[in-house]
């Protein structure tokens, strides 16, 4: 499914919205990440993955209320599910499960495991002899996990070239900004280092976002984001990476995504 720029940006307002409504309405959440990701899920549900073709492995799990949200816009349920989110007995928990939820690949919780993951899939393609694309979501944070790295090397020796790996690189985690935490220096420099083409974008721009997965893998995409990107208090703000929102800050989280009504109305 494929939309123009102008439905894309307003598309990814009412993912905001409804990422500030689940996560105030659950009572916990990752608003941070969730807000960064915004334009990334978009593009890759409306436009890049060929459904019922192509793989997307999300191991960033923590931002699923930006991809439920998605999902919910792209047709895979009903968008009123959305504020179900975490709660009991929902399919909507507050990390994807992949028996919950048709769409959903892979169960995501545990950081560093999506691409390990991703590259199994690519390389049975490739056995298969099929044309299907792998894409694979990973937090900046999670290449603290050497898990990553060793996909990282297989990737190149099997020559994945229908790999796509895309990089939240927003530069805080749980603890504080990643270069406190572990130092990753020079990411696209690393890849490139491992054998992997290599490209550094503005991870909000959707028409860099598109032309950025036409290359071939492996191929990390480094998407330069805001974390809570659209609400000016969560900006770039470690403490909210799992923070939910009160109500009064929920309001004006609405207000600054000239939002007046919340996902509920």
């Amino acid at each position: 499914m494929t939309i123009n720029t102008a439905q894309l940006q307003e598309l990814a307002k009412e993912v905001r919205r409804d990422v500030v409504t689940m996560i105030n309405k659950a009572g916990s959440g990752h608003p941070a990440g969730s807000l960064g990701m915004v334009e990334i899920l978009v593009s890759l549900y409306f436009g890049i993955l060929k459904k019922d073709e192509d793989k997307l492995v999300v191991s960033n799990g923590h931002v699923c209320p930006a991809l439920y949200s998605v999902m919910a816009h792209a047709g895979y349920f009903p968008t009123s599910e959305l504020l179900t989110y975490a709660k009991l007995g929902s399919r909507l928990q507050s990390h994807p499960e992949r028996t919950r939820l048709p769409g959903i690949e892979t169960t995501s919780g545990p950081l560093g495991c999506g691409l390990s993951q991703g590259v199994g899939m690519a390389l049975a393609f490739n056995l298969d002899k099929k044309p299907n694309r792998v894409y694979v979501t990973a937090s900046d944070g999670e290449h603290d996990e050497g898990n990553h790295w060793e996909a990282v090397l297989l990737a190149n020796k099997y020559k994945l070239t229908n790999l796509i790996l895309m990089v939240d690189r927003n530069s805080i985690q749980i603890d504080g900004t990643v270069e406190e935490v572990l130092p990753l220096g020079d990411l696209k420099t690393k890849y490139e280092a491992f054998g992997w083409n290599t490209l550094e974008i503005d991870g909000h721009d959707f028409s860099a976002i598109a032309e950025a997965v036409k290359g071939e893998g492996p191929l990390a995409v480094i998407c330069k984001t805001i974390a809570g990107k659209g609400v000016s208090f969560v900006e770039n703000r470690s403490e909210w990476h799992a923070k939910p929102l009160n109500d009064e800050e929920l309001k004006l989280a609405l207000s600054e995504l000239g939002i007046t009504k919340s996902a509920s109305g």
